[in-house]
């Protein structure tokens, strides 16, 4: 079952990047696991997926500490600058930095491990109240700011769309997203070169693909509808 929805959502994948004139190869498939068990994770990962998305710190350190060194792994949730430590050297990407108070906690942990963590900046495009994520107007700023500190990349942006009904509706979205980064890269910040959008998630993903995306996030569509009850 697991491999037959792997397949639709990378047909889908296909299809999108057909249909914007771009390679399959430029947008990476993030195989979002959270909560779910670690053989579902292998059965995903023996149809050749590599990079997987968790939300939740512990069950990342969990998984990337019993899984195959081979996983490309990014922190996709929200991170508490308390629990940096655990995910620096861990993730290959943090998505969700948001403010200079955490990118600054990356910087000392990833100079602590004598490595570059790469990070996106994580936009809430849609001024949602329920979510995380800079606005539009304050991401440059927040950029500048951190572009300097020793430690971390800044690889690009990411953000999290509304859940909608109709997908078309979150286009908007991710076409501000493009242009805000194409934006700031024309800032000419120094150590700033941003190409990565991480943008897309089951409901969505199509669109995003279609609208830029190199990264989109899926989960449900590949493993069902996640289980909360542990």
């Amino acid at each position: 079952m697991l491999k037959d929805n792997l397949i639709e959502v990378e047909n889908n994948i296909r299809c999108a990047c057909e249909k914007s004139v771009r390679k399959p190869e430029d947008v990476c498939l993030v195989a979002v696991s959270k909560t779910k068990p670690e053989e579902m994770l292998m059965e995903v990962y023996d149809c050749g997926i590599r990079q997987f998305g968790e939300n939740y710190v512990q069950e990342m350190v969990d998984k990337v500490d019993s899984l195959p060194k081979d996983i490309t792994w990014h922190m996709i949730g929200h991170l508490q600058r308390n629990k940096v430590k655990y995910v620096v050297g861990r993730a290959a990407m943090i998505h969700s930095v948001d403010s200079e108070r955490l990118a600054v906690a990356i910087s000392d942990e990833a100079v602590k491990k004598g490595l570059v963590q790469d990070i996106l900046i994580e936009v809430n495009v849609a001024q949602e109240e329920n979510k995380f994520g800079v606005s539009c107007e304050n991401t440059a700023e927040l950029v500048k700011k951190i572009s300097s500190l020793p430690g971390i990349k800044i690889r690009g942006l990411m953000t999290s769309a509304p859940y909608v009904e109709n997908p078309e509706d979150n286009r908007k979205y991710f076409r501000e997203l493009k242009q805000l980064l194409v934006d700031i890269n024309n800032k000419n910040i120094d150590n700033v070169y941003m190409n990565v959008l991480s943008m897309g998630m089951t409901n969505d993903y199509v669109v995003a693909v279609e609208e830029g995306a190199t990264h989109v996030r899926v989960g449900t569509a590949i493993f069902g509808a996640r289980d909360y009850s542990h």
